[in-house]
This record gives C-alpha cells, structure tokens and sequence, in this order.
C-alpha cells in the first residue's frame, strides 16, 4: 500500500493539521498570518467555483470578479448600519436602509442576486465558445465596474464603501468553504456532474443522447456565480472595504491563474492551488527588498515575486498543464470520507502506516548499501 492510500495518514494530512491550525487561527484574529489563512479559505471557495465551469463544463469564464462584486455589494446593504447607510447610500430604498440582517443571511441573498445575473447573463453569451466566452465575461466585468462607479447614491461611487462589519471571522470562512466543498464534491459525483463532464468531453455526442446542453451550462454558470458572491461578500467583509477597482481584471486573472496552478479538473486542486497563491508570494517578497548573498547586497527589485510567479506558470503550462494536482481528488475525498474519520481511531491503522513507513525506511537503507 502507498503512503498517500492509508487513511490515518490521508486523515492527519488533510483535516487533522489543518484543522489544528484553523482552530489556532481562531483564537487569533486579527493577526497577520491569521489573515493570510483567511484568504487562503475565501481563495477555495472562489477557484473551486471557477473550476465548475472552466473545468467540469468545459467552458472558459473570466468574469468571477463581476460576480464576487455582486455578493459583496449586496451583502454589504444588510448589513452595514442604519447610519451610514443614510449618510453615504442615499439612493437605497427605505426599506433596505432601516434593516440589518445577520452576516450569513446577508451573504446568502448576496449570493442569489449574483446568482440571478448569472441566469441573465447566461442566457445571451454561453451560447458562445472559447475565446468568445472569455471576452465576453470580461465585457461582464467592466459592465459591473462602470455601474459601481457611476451610480454614487447606491455605490458611493468609486469612492467605494467602507465601515463594513468585521463578521468574516475565521470558523465563518471556513464553514462556508466546507459547505461549498461538498455541494460541488457531491454535484461532481452525481448524474448531473457526470452529464456536465459528457458535454465537456464531446458537446455533439453529449447532444445526440438527448442532454440540453444550454440548459446544464446555464445552470452550472448560475451555480458557480451564486458561490462567487458568497466569496466576494466574505472578502469584502474580511476586508471591511469594498469598491469596484478590487473586483477587476487583476481579480479574475489572479483566480483563473490559482486554478491553473493547482489542476482545472479538480477540486482538490482548488485547495492546493490556493495554498500555493496565498503563501508563496508572501514568502518570496523578501527578495524584492533586496539580500545579501556571499558578501553581495543585491538591488532592490520591485515586482520580483510576481516575475517568479508568472514564469513558474508559463512553465506549468509548458509541462504539466493538468496543474499541481493533475487529475487526482486524494484531498476532497479524504474530507468527506467516513473511512478516513474511522481510521483516525483505529488502533490498528496506526500500525498498518508504522508498518508502510518501517518498509520505506528499510528499502532506502537497502539502497544506499546497494550503492555503496
């Protein structure tokens, strides 16, 4: 048996730590790297989403950011309060500047009004294809962008809104992601995911068994929208200001390239990509303020991080284009499987990975005698 196939060590890897660190997160909010876990949970949500589409139905969006504003704009009137609503919104309605919702509700009918654009939106441009349907979404964003920063009795314009309650705690964000996980983990592995993955392996053949192809893409479209607004609602929240420049093209491109690094056609890779886009640019941004090496001070280099960042892609590209993870869902189906959670207290699992490490150990010591 692999390493990677034992359900004690598939526990320990991909919930036992990561769960101790998210708990340690929430006792620390605030801090630094505490944020940086947060986004890295808001990150799933989003490329996971993204990853429906691009990747399970074959189609190209770009326009997750339009989407992602949606949600936080909408999440944002209820629950901003009374006061600044007035102050700052004077073009909302009465009755949506004198009620104030709890964060979860805010962030649902945030969802479903990106949901609904979706729907409209669906309708006129994913009768489109490749490179058609990436502009268009991206026509999507400017659309939303230009509405943000013209309407200032709604918007506030491209000042944009700040005061948001700090309610994207840390169990928030990741009780949300899990929750999206498994809906999409269960959609993938229903009739409905199989159908989508029919008509984005061969649209004429999926055609010729009767599946309505634009019906199911406008769906997953909705689909993937609703899940974008709750990741901008989160964001937007986390970071307690919202305006339209933060859900641009830099916004999109950033989630389509974390989908690309971790595999399209997971979404286990969802998570590794986004693990990989939050932490490795922090831990390379040293190098922009210059180091010494072997007695040499190097210049300062503004921007080095994202040079590394996008020469690494283009070489994923090149090389692995089924990203990081490639095909495999190891990670997704190790949290929702009730055999890992089992193992977890098995006596007797625990001395099946004690034995699957003792063998590995004794094979390299038998190498290195074989070569000596």
């Amino acid at each position: 048996m692999r390493l990677r196939d034992n359900n004690v060590f598939r526990f320990w890897s991909f919930v036992g730590i990561p769960l101790m660190i998210i708990i340690i997160a929430c006792f620390h909010q605030g801090g630094y790297y505490t944020h940086l876990i947060n986004t890295f949970g808001i990150y799933i949500i989003l490329v996971a989403s993204l990853n429906l589409v691009n990747g399970f139905s074959g189609m190209f969006s770009m326009g997750h950011a339009a989407f992602m504003a949606i949600g936080a704009y909408v999440s944002a009137y209820f629950t901003l309060p009374t006061d600044i609503k007035y102050s700052f919104l004077p073009g909302l309605p009465h009755w949506l500047k004198d009620i104030q919702l709890p964060f979860l509700a805010a962030m649902l009918l945030g969802s479903i009004a990106a949901m609904l654009v979706a729907l409209v939106v669906g309708f006129c441009v994913l009768r489109m294809k490749g490179h058609y349907l990436s502009v268009a979404t991206l026509g999507l964003i400017v659309i939303v962008r230009s509405v943000l920063d013209n309407q200032d009795s709604i918007t506030n314009g491209a000042r944009g809104i700040t005061g948001l309650p700090d309610h994207a705690v840390t169990w928030t964000i990741f009780f949300v992601a899990v929750v999206v996980m498994y809906i999409l983990h269960r959609t993938i592995r229903s009739g409905f995911g199989r159908e989508l993955i029919a008509i984005r392996d061969d649209t004429v053949a999926a055609r010729t068994m009767g599946i309505n192809v634009t019906k199911y893409r406008v769906l997953i479209f909705a689909m993937s929208a609703f899940f974008a607004g709750a990741g901008g609602a989160l964001w937007g929240h986390l970071q307690s200001v919202i305006s339209g420049k933060f859900y641009y093209y830099d916004m999109s491109f950033k989630i389509v390239q974390t989908s690309i690094i971790g595999g399209v056609y997971t979404l286990s890779g969802s998570i590794v990509g986004s693990l990989f886009m939050t932490f490795v640019p922090e831990f390379l941004s040293p190098l922009e303020s210059g180091l010494q090496i072997f007695g040499v001070q190097l210049p300062e280099m503004y921007g080095l991080s994202n040079l590394i960042m996008a020469a690494f892609l283009v070489v994923l590209i090149i090389f692995r284009r089924q990203g990081l993870v490639g095909y495999s869902e190891n990670i997704v189906n190790s949290i929702f499987s009730p055999d890992v959670y089992k193992a977890a207290v098995s006596p007797k699992e625990y001395k099946k990975l004690l034995g699957i490490i003792a063998s590995k150990f004794t094979r390299l010591l038998h190498k290195k005698d074989n070569k000596s």
